[in-house]
């Protein structure tokens, strides 16, 4: 490919969910609101995990590391989209596109990463509590995790580099807030078929994989549960997941919701479901975990009676 004509296109156009000035004033306002609530609350779960030594567990290693991946996620898009509105554009660069590609690709394929070594904790501790001590040592934690980084910074790495060889010639308007990969895709006037074909199978593997584990886990999960003699035992089982899987349930609904529509079209429901999936998850996170959870609330409580 001539180099010198890679693209004509230097900044892309993010026209936002509306062209109504009423309108984006009231989303301006509850971006910044979600925002603010969804760092605060966020740090607030990795302050009161790191504090307590009673939550230094494998299943708080990992909500702390979640809770840090979502603070990087919404930081992805959020910020620029409230900076265009002050200064009054909507333009972002060619280069900053990419970036910001790079990184959704990154943060969200690692939630779903996370989530999944979270349901394999939970399935641990329930179907195998007397050996839970030895199957989740922290050297298997960090590797978990490790290995979660490595799979999908090469993923967002591979889908990044596909999308920079393509070339943008004229139509630079993103129905969108931010660089949606899926809207950007269809603005180049390149052959994106490498790119399809590549987001179809490579992409659907590193999208399935993490979804088949929280499946078979909860699966495990469910049929240790049906065999339980008590049901203070079910109650106490159930009590250990429920916030992960109303978090995974969120999670999944967003992404069914963003990617289970015909690829001619994008309406006001692919809007919202991609909202929920960045915005409104991870500011939702920190409140199930915490509402849902006695010692995060003792930890948190404990930090405010000390300030």
């Amino acid at each position: 490919m001539d180099g010198d004509n890679h693209t004509t296109v230097t900044e892309f156009l993010l026209l936002g969910l509306s062209e109504e000035s009423e309108q984006e004033e009231v989303v301006f306002g509850m971006f910044l609101g979600i925002y603010m609530v969804t760092i605060s609350g966020n740090l607030l779960i990795i302050l009161a995990i790191s504090c307590d030594p009673h939550l230094h567990t494998p299943m708080y290693f990992f909500l702390a590391n979640l809770s840090s991946v979502d603070i990087c996620f919404s930081s992805v898009t959020v910020p620029k989209a409230l900076v265009n509105h002050i200064v009054g554009s909507k333009s972002i660069s060619y280069t900053e596109c990419m970036v910001q590609m790079y990184f959704l690709f990154t943060f969200g394929n690692m939630d779903s990463f996370l989530l999944s070594v979270m349901a394999y904790d939970r399935y641990v501790a329930i179907c195998h509590p007397l050996h839970y001590t030895l199957m989740m040592r922290f050297r298997l934690c960090v590797l978990l995790v490790a290995i979660s980084w490595v799979i999908t910074i090469l993923h967002a790495l591979l889908h990044t580099l596909l999308m920079v060889r393509l070339n943008f010639c004229s139509h630079n308007a993103v129905p969108h807030f931010y660089c949606d990969p899926y809207l950007v895709l269809k603005l180049s006037c390149s052959d994106t078929f490498v790119n399809d074909v590549t987001a179809f199978s490579e992409g659907g593997v590193i999208y399935a994989i993490p979804f088949v584990c929280v499946v078979v886990s909860y699966a495990y999960i469910y049929s240790k549960v049906l065999k339980m003699p008590s049901a203070q035992g079910i109650r106490k089982a159930m009590s250990t997941c429920g916030s992960h899987l109303t978090v995974v349930c969120l999670f999944y609904g967003a992404i069914l919701g963003i990617y289970m529509h015909p690829s001619s079209s994008y309406s006001l429901q692919d809007a919202v479901a991609s909202v929920i999936f960045i915005v409104v998850t991870p500011m939702a996170n920190p409140f199930i975990y915490s509402l849902r959870n006695r010692d995060i609330k003792g930890a948190l409580r404990k930090i405010i009676l000390r300030s």
